[in-house]
């Protein structure tokens, strides 16, 4: 790091205070201010929740369409078989086959950000599993990348449809956004994730739910995130 990007760095960390928990737009103001990188940062929003990820009901995983996509177009990539194929190349996917594709990714081919797969390709897609699997590609149903429907699948993937997990530490790490989205833009994809998590909160999950939520940009300083006011969702 040059000096002068470790003063801008030490410059911009004094605009928070690592104590205080920010409601969400305040939060999002103090990144636009602090944004340090010349390029278009990605704002990340990781919220860490109280369950245990090693029991089965407690896995949280999922899909949601932000109202204002991530910014950044992702390739799709379809496995599937005859017409189905021509569906996904007809809504926009940048790669789109069967068995030749199959054998091209497992050869080495991943210029593709999510993959797409129907019901009667799986039993072929599985000998990818490792290969897919240390990289987050497999096609899998909680995330809608297992569907008949390719489609609607490739189109609202294109259109900011995000997946949702919890890490081994039971937080949720997900790329909202563009640090040149308006702050209205950010605030409501992050209200969008935050609300998500709460409705699928898992039966089983005891003590507190919605533990603690940070927002930052690719460069900038980490916030901390009131969340009293998404906790009373979970009471209600």
């Amino acid at each position: 790091m040059s000096c002068k990007d470790s003063k801008r760095h030490r410059a911009n960390a004094e605009l928070v205070d690592k104590n205080k928990f920010y409601p969400l737009t305040d939060a999002v103001g103090l990144l636009k201010k602090a944004a340090p990188a010349k390029f278009n940062e990605t704002i990340e929003l990781h919220i860490r929740l109280g369950v245990d990820p090693k029991k089965a009901d407690q896995q949280v995983r999922g899909t949601v369409s932000l109202p204002h996509g991530t910014g950044k177009t992702l390739r799709v990539a379809v496995l599937a078989k005859g017409e189905k194929i021509k569906e996904a190349e007809a809504a926009g996917a940048d790669f789109a086959g069967d068995n030749e594709l199959i054998d091209k990714i497992a050869a080495g081919f991943f210029d593709f950000d999510v993959l797409v797969a129907t019901p009667d390709i799986m039993r072929e897609t599985g000998k990818l599993g490792k290969v897919l699997g240390p990289k987050g590609l497999m096609p899998n149903p909680k995330a809608g990348t297992v569907t008949t429907n390719v489609g609607q699948a490739v189109k609202e993937i294109k259109a900011g449809k995000i997946e949702y997990r919890v890490d081994d530490q039971g937080i949720c790490h997900a790329g909202i956004g563009k640090i040149k989205f308006t702050e209205e833009q950010i605030v409501e994809n992050a209200q969008m994730l935050i609300r998500t998590l709460v409705s699928v909160k898992p039966a089983s999950a005891k003590g507190t739910y919605l533990v603690s939520a940070h927002l930052s940009s690719s460069m900038g300083p980490g916030i901390k995130l009131e969340t009293a006011e998404y906790l009373k969702t979970v009471k209600a």
